[in-house]
């Protein structure tokens, strides 16, 4: 019987925990999720994906649910575009989000091509989004998060917050020092925030953060870039300096009764800290920047020289650091609180405690409805008792009775005030009787709100306030009176809302904002948009590069008009020719412009460039002239051969018979059917005339194909080296120098040149090139 019993405990555990795999399988299904089936292929999976994407981005689609909805694709798509993942949710129910994948394989160890072994943990190195540190989960953030929190905060506190992404190996490597300076600094009030720049695409491109990692600090709702080495020093001083620098004044003796009586002009409370650290703390800044808007704060040096007089005055323990917290009266503190360790809860409770001044002028209506809130139940009750008086009467005796009063009858449940009747003249209209007899004198009044609309119930005394004993008395007794019958208010009015004494002028609002704007405009500049002004500046560089070209073309070409100009009769003697030769000099060439020929000297410098290392496929075409005809050959060899220039394989050249015939007749030794050359020298060996002859010279194959001159120009069209009579003797064809046409020895260059690039002439081929002396 108890077997039986055990086997059906066995079953229901076994039933529950397939109940518990179904419904977490239901909670987040990333096949559901995609649409796709388990038998999906990845290209399906691939293609679903991108289907949602393009559907569900925050940037397209302006659902409220579109950007939880991109991170459920996001994720779905991270474990089952990986097949071991894929694998692992299909077995385990999971992708392995929480936990360092694969894991279950039997071996620690892989082996990679090249030999190579590596650690299962190197091999999966926490850089996915899946391997958060907790403390990066904690403080994640959202664009809306960030709109609607973050940055109403940053009023309050200064926010350090991390830009990350996967993959990111310098984010790993800053991760040690970011811990550190987050735990020390979160402490201080300091918020934090991390943003995944491939989940928080938005969020990243709304701060400006181009690059994983990059640390931002937001203040004031305003984004500033850190841009040191992220040790934890700096990022202290990175949050340091985002405070702003008038926050807390050093106060010294000679300073101190000024800094104190400033409650009648700023109608605060002055907030005092006593230690014997030269710099102001941290903490301390950051507590005056939360409390800025209500607390003045000064820091004492208790090791500066003259400070003894205040520790005395004031009862300070120099060994401990103190706060002392100072409202309408000067020489003795309202509140103390010191301990060598003060945590930042205590401080700001102590603070939030002594809020407002014994009396507090009414100078706006935010002021008014947080000293005076509207009654939500008996218990949150507060009566509001205000004396209105005319600004000249402040430091006479109705004032200095009804703040002595205030001191001496404070309690939760009454808040004291006063306000300037010619500051506030309608507010204090809706109080005092239209009798003539509170014209120009102090009043008292008791108020209650209602409500938000400035429904007050109230009772203003019988007779003007003087600060008499009497009067005093009178003022207690209906306070006494109201905490038994509230009925005492009898009186009802609509006030209207308090005129902003404090707020500034519009032209210094205006310079204000227009400093500010700057400033911000000059930090993005130095700092965060480079990127976003790499395009203008390149535009800008360019067209500054194109204009300097422009001029610079434009001078050189009206230096070579001018020059031309002087000249006229030769540049009509190169247009009527039809071509243009580039002059050269005897060893260098100049770059060609548009409409020349450039020929090149083949001499022992440029020979192993032109000819020797000649690159494949490439041929020179080297004309053969002497000194007396090379003015003619070249203008007649640029007119044959300018139609081909338009070939890169085509170089052309000349070679002068007068300096190297040596080398010409031993070339052409090898194409002795062409030109049959005596084994002895005659007595017209000297004589004999090469120019006008052009050789094609391959470099890189040794081979060259030869054109000779004509006769006369009746002869047999286009005959080239291979097409001649070799019967005739060379002496016949030669004749004298001159006894042919300078001009009409290159006639059929032009056809030979086309026979030339089709390949069917006859080519001669040498063991190696000869050198050129």
């Amino acid at each position: 019987m108890e077997v039986k019993k055990l086997s059906i405990s066995w079953q229901l555990l076994i039933v529950l925990v397939l109940i518990l795999q179904i419904l977490s399988a239901l909670a987040f299904d990333p096949y559901r999720i995609l649409g796709v089936t388990r038998r999906a292929s990845q290209a399906d999976i691939k293609k679903a994906y991108k289907k949602l994407v393009r559907k569900w981005h925050p940037d397209k689609n302006k659902h409220p649910q579109a950007e939880d909805r991109f991170i459920e694709i996001s994720k779905a798509y991270e474990i089952l575009s990986h097949e071991g993942r894929r694998s692992e949710y299909d077995i385990y129910g999971h992708g392995g989000e929480n936990q360092d994948y694969p894991r279950h394989h039997e071996n620690r160890f892989r082996q990679y091509p090249g030999n190579f072994y590596f650690e299962e943990s190197f091999m999966h190195f926490p850089f996915g989004s899946e391997h958060q540190e907790p403390i990066d989960e904690r403080h994640l953030l959202h664009f809306s998060y960030y709109v609607n929190k973050v940055v109403p905060d940053s009023f309050k506190k200064p926010y350090l917050i991390k830009i990350t992404s996967d993959w990111c190996f310098t984010c790993v490597h800053i991760e040690p020092v970011w811990k550190e300076v987050v735990e020390e600094l979160e402490v201080l009030g300091v918020g934090i925030g991390v943003v995944h720049a491939g989940y928080e695409r938005r969020l990243a491109r709304h701060l400006g953060a181009h690059s994983t990692p990059s640390i931002i600090g937001i203040i004031n709702g305003k984004i500033s870039f850190f841009h040191n080495a992220v040790v934890p020093e700096n990022l202290r001083q990175f949050i340091e300096s985002l405070l702003p620098g008038n926050l807390v004044e050093k106060v010294t003796n000679k300073n101190y009764i000024q800094f104190l009586s400033g409650w009648q002009q700023k109608n605060k409370p002055h907030v005092l800290l006593f230690d014997k650290i030269p710099v102001i703390p941290l903490p301390f800044k950051l507590t005056a920047f939360a409390h800025k808007d209500c607390f003045l704060f000064g820091y004492v040096y208790v090791g500066t020289r003259g400070a003894e007089e205040m520790t005395r005055q004031f009862n300070v323990n120099v060994h401990v650091p103190t706060i002392l917290i100072f409202k309408e009266y000067i020489n003795k503190p309202a509140d103390v609180i010191q301990a060598p360790y003060m945590k930042k809860e205590v401080i700001d409770d102590f603070i939030t405690q002594n809020k407002y001044l014994l009396a507090t002028r009414l100078t706006n209506q935010k002021l008014f409805q947080e000293l005076c809130p509207v009654k939500r139940s008996h218990r949150q009750r507060k009566y509001c008792v205000v004396l209105l008086t005319p600004e000249a009467a402040k430091s006479t005796q109705p004032f200095e009775a009804f703040l002595s009063f205030a001191q001496a009858n404070s309690q939760d449940t009454l808040r004291f005030m006063h306000a300037y009747s010619d500051r506030q003249p309608e507010f204090a209209n809706a109080f005092l009787p239209d009798s003539e007899t509170f014209r120009g004198k102090s009043v008292v009044s008791i108020l209650e709100r209602r409500n938000m609309g400035g429904r007050v119930v109230y009772k203003t005394l019988e007779d003007p306030w003087t600060g008499s004993e009497n009067d005093k008395f009178t003022l207690l007794n209906y306070l006494e009176q109201l905490r038994k019958d509230s009925t005492l208010l009898s009186s009802e009015a609509v006030l209207p809302d308090l005129i902003d004494e404090l707020a500034p002028m519009f032209l210094v609002r205006w310079l204000f904002s227009a400093s500010a704007y700057i400033a911000d405009w000059l930090e993005d500049l130095y700092y965060n948009n480079w990127r976003e002004m790499i395009p203008l500046l390149s535009l800008a560089f360019s067209a500054i590069f194109v204009l300097f070209g422009t001029f610079i073309i434009q001078a050189f070409c009206d230096s070579n008009y001018d020059r031309e100009s002087k000249h006229p009769d030769k540049r009509k003697a190169q247009e009527k020719a039809g071509k243009t030769v580039s002059s050269f000099t005897k060893e260098s060439t100049r770059v060609p412009k548009k409409g020349f020929v450039e020929v090149t000297e083949l001499t022992d410098v440029t020979y192993t460039s032109n000819l020797v290392r000649l690159r494949p496929g490439h041929m020179n075409v080297v004309l053969i002239l002497s000194n007396s005809t090379k003015t003619s050959l070249l203008q007649k060899f640029a007119l044959e051969v300018y139609t081909f220039t338009g070939s890169s394989c085509l170089h052309f050249s000349f070679l002068s018979l007068d300096k190297h015939r040596e080398w010409l007749e031993y070339l052409l030794e090898f194409a002795q059917d062409a030109a049959p050359i005596p084994n002895q020298y005659d007595k017209h060996f000297l004589d004999r005339d090469y120019t006008g002859y052009v050789l094609a010279l391959n470099g890189h194959k040794k081979y060259f194909c030869l054109f000779k001159p004509q006769k006369t120009v009746e002869e047999e069209e286009a005959l080239g080296a291979c097409d001649l009579d070799s019967s005739l003797p060379l002496g016949e064809s030669r004749g004298k120098p001159g006894s042919l046409g300078l001009k009409g020895k290159l006639s059929k260059l032009s056809l030979w040149m086309e026979r030339l690039l089709e390949g069917s002439l006859q080519r001669f081929y040498i063991p190696s090139w000869p050198e050129l002396d």
